[in-house]
Formats: C-alpha cells, structure tokens, sequence
C-alpha cells in the first residue's frame, strides 16, 4: 500500500498540512519538526506528490520557454536553461514558437506554468504585450521588444556588430559583404547596426550588392556565397550575422574551391561550441549565453515571487574572439 501523508504525520505526531509544509521548506515550521517529519518519511519510503504540493501552493513548478525550433540555437539555450531551472525545482515546458498564435497563448497565458521565457520573439510580436497584460511573469531573452515593460536579457549585438567590423578592417579588408539576419528580429536588427555603423566611422562603404538578407540558419550562408563570388568584384570578406550562417558559407566556399580565409575571409557571431572546433577554426563574437540565462532566470524569479517594478533591461557585454578565419587576403585582388 502506497504510503500517504497521513501516514507520516501520523507516525510523527503532526498534522498533515505540518507535513507538507515541512517537506516544502516551510520557514513557519520550527527545525526540530522538520527534522522529525523528514525522518519519518525517509523511514516510511514516502514521496511527496508533486500534484498535491503544486496545489497547496498554487503553483505548478513549472516554466514555458517559447523556442523557434527552425533555429538551432534553441538547442543550446534550452539545455542550459533546464540545468539552471532544475536548481531551482522547477520544470521546463517547451512551446513551439512557430505554432498557431492562439494555441502558444494558451498555454503560456492559461494558468498551466508559473512563468514564460520568450527566446524568438519577433519586434512586431503580440505575445510580450499579452502577457504583460494578464500580469504573467515573463522575461524575454536574446532578443527584445521595445515597450513591452518585460524584463529582458540580451547581448549588446550593436557593439558585437562594431567588433566584428573592426576585426575584418584591421586585417586589411575593404570590399566586405554581409550575410544578414531577419530584420524583423532585435538581434537581426541590432547587429546590422553596429556592423553598419562602424563601417561608416571608417570610411568604408557597404555595397549593397555584396548584402543578403536571410534566416539565422545554414542554408542562408550556404546559399549565399555562389551569387557573391561569382560577380565581377565578388567580397574579400563576409560578416555572418551568427555561426550557423558562417558555418554555411565556409562550407560553400569550400565546394567552390576556396579558401577560407586566403581567398575569401569569413566572421561569425555567438561563438558555438562548433566555432572553436580545430578544423573549423571560426573567428566571431562571443556571446556570454550562461550569463544571460543566469539574469532571465534571476529576474523571472524575482517577478514570480511578486516584484511588480518596471521592466529591466540586462545588455551583457560580447567580445571579438579572434581565430583562423577572417585574416588578409593573398589572392593580389583588391580588398
């Protein structure tokens, strides 16, 4: 027979809500009491219901993160984020944020989690707003929506852009092309900005020819360099708005025939895993993700435990890391 915790308390001369509140960590409930009740239960074999604790306490222990699944940086984030939210007890439910607009706000709106992680939020999204009004706890993280008045966790793309730039002049480049992300995201936007803009103090001007606008994923890159090199004054260098895409366009060069970076130099940005890889080798920009996890899970908290301020803002800073991948041109073409 399945012991209860009638049982415990039963054996331990409490009552039943004294059980289960000092199973939960209750700070109502004295030490030695504690301590009593968890001996008896450990002795009994008895493991609390998650069903009737998240009753009792109104809450389910769990949190929705909203992912673009066409996005293979989902994967990474997600990972990260259940060892973090696991160190707090809590759950992590995934919701797919290319579904049907009603089913996604149902199930981050309806009262099934204690909080909402919003990782692939477009600028002209509905759901940040919704959710603000329902007054569910919600954080947006690596990318951001103005006015919202959610907490939002993001790297300062504009100055990652910046570096970026900077890195691919000081080896000596001029004529760049750029593989961008959508323009309708934070981060498609943000690091275009920044690359954009340094260009400009220096001088140096994008041609609009050699620009591509595309998704965050490998095809982009991939697709992308053929109609470049293959113009009559193809890029020495290109800025990839993230690694995935830079991934892909190293991949491409090499089926073309060339060579990364003598003939054609290439920089990410998000610094992956794969971009430190040997044979990869990829300059790009480092993006602090566990730190950024570590501020959304910190500031969900603090919202799901009743701090009602304005929205915050955590901008943490990215830095170049220089590698194998976006030196000097040696072809004698002008860069």
């Amino acid at each position: 027979m399945k012991v209860t915790s009638f049982d415990v308390a039963k054996a331990a001369g409490v009552s039943q809500s004294t059980v289960s509140r000092a199973l939960r960590g209750d700070p109502s409930i004295g030490a030695e009491t504690v301590r009593r009740v968890a001996a008896v239960a450990a002795e009994l074999d008895y493991v609390p219901s998650e069903r009737a604790r998240d009753l009792s306490t109104r809450s389910t222990r769990r949190i929705a993160m909203v992912v673009d699944l066409d996005n293979p940086l989902w994967a990474l984030l997600v990972r990260r984020l259940y060892d973090q939210l696991a160190e707090r007890d809590y759950r992590l439910t995934l919701v797919a944020g290319h579904g049907d607009t009603q089913n996604i706000e149902s199930q981050v709106a309806g009262g099934g989690v204690d909080g909402v992680i919003l990782s692939t939020v477009s600028l002209d999204s509905s759901l940040p707003a919704l959710l603000r009004r329902r007054g569910v706890p919600a954080v947006l993280l690596h990318r951001y929506v103005e006015g919202t008045e959610l907490d939002s966790c993001v790297a300062d793309n504009r100055a990652g852009g910046a570096a970026a730039a900077r890195m691919l002049l000081r080896a000596g480049h001029r004529r760049i092309g750029a593989l961008l992300g959508p323009a309708t995201t934070s981060t498609g936007r943000d690091r275009e900005a920044g690359f954009r803009g340094l260009l400009a103090e220096a001088g140096v001007e994008l041609d609009e020819t050699l620009v591509r606008y595309g998704r965050f994923d490998f095809d982009h890159g991939r697709e992308s360099v053929p109609a470049l090199m293959e113009g009559a004054a193809p890029p020495t260098a290109l800025f990839c708005a993230n690694d995935i895409i830079a991934l892909g366009a190293m991949n491409s060069a090499h089926e073309l025939g060339l060579r990364v970076p003598g003939d054609l130099a290439v920089i990410g940005f998000d610094d992956l895993e794969q971009a430190a890889w040997p044979t990869v080798a990829l300059s790009t920009v480092h993006v602090p993700f566990d730190d950024m996890l570590h501020s959304a899970v910190t500031l969900l908290g603090e919202r799901i435990g009743g701090w009602s301020g304005a929205g915050r803002l955590v901008i943490h800073p990215v830095t170049p890391v220089e590698r194998g991948t976006h030196g000097p041109n040696d072809t004698g073409r002008s860069v």
